[in-house]
């Protein structure tokens, strides 16, 4: 029986400045950029030992990307200073020198991923309380028990009846207070729209004027 062996994957790390401008002048000028990222693929895939030579195992950073396609399509750098890192068959390639505006970006970039994390750990803490909440009401329904809060005072029944007195007299008051206010729109209709209503109104008028 052949014993199986763990495969430790060692992180190799190395520098190169790779030239541009030779493979760059056999190119049209409007395929220049795109010939440097191959050359730049194809160096590595050669000096990082890459057996297959597969260029698809080479991933280049966006920042090195953006830095090939500064100047458009037509006019690329003629050198580059790259930092590869290879990782059992894959290689990253990044830029060994940030420039100061790639770096203010990428510093801006990592403090609104660690915002975005710190929300979202936030938001899962959120719902996992929300979940223990009403998971404990469903089991002391399941059980027939109730929780009873130790806080709340006992009312003895003497003091239950006063307060179920208090609360019908005051129904019984509002109840006559409505009573009484429609007994007076009432009698206010009758002595505006009554019989002889108008005449009295019309006398009292012609009073006010000979005065």
């Amino acid at each position: 029986m052949a014993k199986s062996k763990e495969t430790q994957t060692e992180k190799v790390e190395r520098e190169y400045i790779i030239p541009l401008r030779e493979k760059g002048r056999v190119v049209p000028r409007y395929k220049k950029t795109p010939k440097a990222v191959k050359t730049v693929k194809e160096f590595l895939v050669r000096h990082m030992k890459i057996r297959d030579r597969d260029l698809k195992k080479i991933k280049i950073d966006r920042f090195l990307n953006e830095v090939l396609w500064f100047r458009g399509i037509k006019n690329p750098p003629h050198k580059i200073k790259v930092k590869a890192i290879k990782e059992g068959e894959i290689v990253r390639a990044e830029l060994a020198e940030l420039p100061e505006k790639l770096r203010f970006k990428k510093e801006k970039e990592e403090k609104i991923e660690i915002k975005a994390r710190e929300i979202i750990e936030k938001k899962k803490s959120l719902m996992q309380k929300a979940r223990e909440g009403l998971q404990k009401p469903a089991e002391e329904k399941a059980s027939g028990t109730k929780p009873q809060d130790s806080s709340a005072p006992t009312q003895s029944p003497e003091r239950k009846q006063t307060e179920e007195e208090k609360k019908e007299e005051k129904e019984k008051a509002k109840a006559g207070a409505e009573f009484g206010k429609e007994i007076e729109k009432s009698a206010a209709k009758k002595a505006k729209h009554g019989a002889g209503a108008k005449t009295q109104q019309k006398h009292q008028f012609r009073k006010a004027l000979a005065k």
